[in-house]
C-alpha cells in the first residue's frame, strides 16, 4: 500500500541519544544511534522504499521524563521541540511532529504543548510514561488531581496524545531481577503503559474531559485482549461498585478515548483481536522506527489479511483525520 501514514517513529538528538543505548547490544549500537540521529537521509529512503508517505516523528524514550528537574527538563523540551520544527519545516509533506512534554510541572508541560501546538505547528504530544520529579526515585502518573488542568489544556487544543512506554524504575522492577530480557519491548514496557492506561480509565479523567484522545503503541500494550476480564472483574468484585471512579465501564473508555497503532507488533492475530475490540476506525499504522525495520512494518501490513477498506483507514486515513493532516496524496 501507498501513501502510508506513521507515527510512533522516533529520533533523538545530542541531548537524548544516549538514552537509547541500553536497549541494544553494543555491537548494534552505532547502527542504531545512526538511526535516530538522520531524519533526511536513511529514513527517508526507507519511506520511500516501503510506501510510507509520511512521519510524525516523537523524541526517543524515556528522555525527558527521566530528567528529575523540572526545569532542566522544560529546557531540553524546548530544545528538541525547536529542533524538530526545524526538521519538519525542511519537508512539510513528508514530517510532522509530536511534542515532548516536562510533565514533572503540568504548568510547563501545558505551557510548552501550547507552544508547540499554536506556534510550531505540531500535531499533539508524546510522553514516555511517568515522570521522574525532585529524584531520581519519586515517579509521578497522569491520573493525579493535579494533573487534571493539564488535561483540560489537553482537550481545549483538541491534541493527540500518545502514552508511550519505558521501564520501571530499578527499584520497582524487582519482577524482573535475574530475567533483564524480559525488560524494555519484550514484556515490561507493555506492563507498564498497560497499568498507567488503565489507571486514567479508572480515575474519572475521561467523564470530566470526554474529548480527549489518548493514543496506545504496540496494538494497545496488551488491553484489547483483557478489557472484558477488567469489566467483569470490577463488577463482580464490587457487586455493582466498581472500585475506581470512572462512571462508566473501563471498555467504555478505551472505546471511546484510545486509538491505538501497529507500532511494533506486526502481528495479524493481534491485529484483528484490536479490531474486534475498539473498531477499525480507531487504528493507525506505524513501524517504531528505529527500533523496528519500516520492511517489516510495511511488508507484513500490506499483506494481512484485512479488508481493502480497513487497510486504507489503518494505514492512512485515520491518521489523517485525527491529526488534520489535510489533503495528502498518495505517493
Amino acid at each position: 500500500m501507498k501513501g502510508k501514514i506513521a507515527l510512533e517513529e522516533h529520533f533523538a538528538t545530542e541531548d537524548t541519544v544516549a538514552d537509547s543505548r541500553g536497549f541494544f547490544a553494543e555491537s548494534v549500537w552505532p547502527e542504531l544511534r545512526g538511526r535516530l540521529i538522520d531524519i533526511h537521509d536513511n529514513r527517508l529512503c526507507q519511506m520511500d522504499r516501503h510506501g510510507v508517505e509520511m512521519m510524525i516523528l516523537s523524541l526517543n524514550a524515556p528522555a525527558i521524563q527521566a530528567i528529575p528537574d523540572s526545569a532542566l527538563a522544560y529546557d531540553i523540551a524546548r530544545r528538541a521541540n525547536d529542533f524538530l520544527a526545524e526538521q519538519v519545516g525542511r519537508r512539510p509533506t513528508r514530517f510532522q511532529a509530536l511534542a515532548a512534554l516536562p510533565m514533572q510541572d503540568p504548568e510547563l508541560a501545558a505551557t510548552e504543548l501550547t507552544r508547540c501546538i499554536n506556534e510550531l505547528g505540531f500535531k499533539g504530544g508524546l510522553v514516555n510514561g511517568f515522570s521522574q520529579v525532585g529524584d531520581a526515585e519519586t515517579m509521578v502518573y497522569y491520573d493525579l488531581p493535579h494533573y487534571w488542568p493539564f488535561w483540560a489544556v489537553v482537550e481545549r487544543l483538541d491534541a493527540p496524545f500518545y502514552l508511550h512506554p519505558r521501564n520501571p524504575l530499578p527499584s520497582q522492577a524487582k519482577i524482573y531481577e535475574g530475567h533483564d530480557w524480559l525488560l524494555g519491548p519484550t514484556w515490561a514496557f507493555g506492563q507498564e503503559t498497560a497499568v498507567h492506561a488503565l489507571r486514567l480509565m479508572g480515575s474519572g479523567l475521561f467523564d470530566s474531559y470526554p474529548r480527549l484522545a489518548i493514543i496506545l503503541g504496540h496494538l494497545g500494550e496488551g488491553l484489547p485482549f483483557s478489557m472484558w476480564r477488567v469489566d467483569n472483574r470490577c463488577s463482580w468484585i464490587g457487586k455493582g461498585r466498581p472500585g475506581h471512579a470512572a462512571k462508566k465501564p473501563i471498555s467504555e473508555y478505551f472505546r471511546t478515548n484510545f486509538h491505538l497503532t501497529t507500532s511494533g507488533n506486526f502481528r495479524t492475530q493481534a491485529l484483528l483481536n484490536a479490531i474486534l475490540e475498539i473498531g477499525a476506525d480507531r487504528i493507525m499504522f506505524s513501524t517504531d522506527w528505529p527500533f523496528e525495520n519500516v520492511s517489516d512494518a510495511a511488508n507484513w501490513f500490506d499483506a494481512a489479511d484485512i479488508s481493502e477498506a480497513d487497510r486504507l483507514k489503518i494505514g492512512r486515513t485515520n491518521a489523517a483525520k485525527l491529526f488534520r493532516l489535510g489533503q495528502v496524496s498518495a505517493r
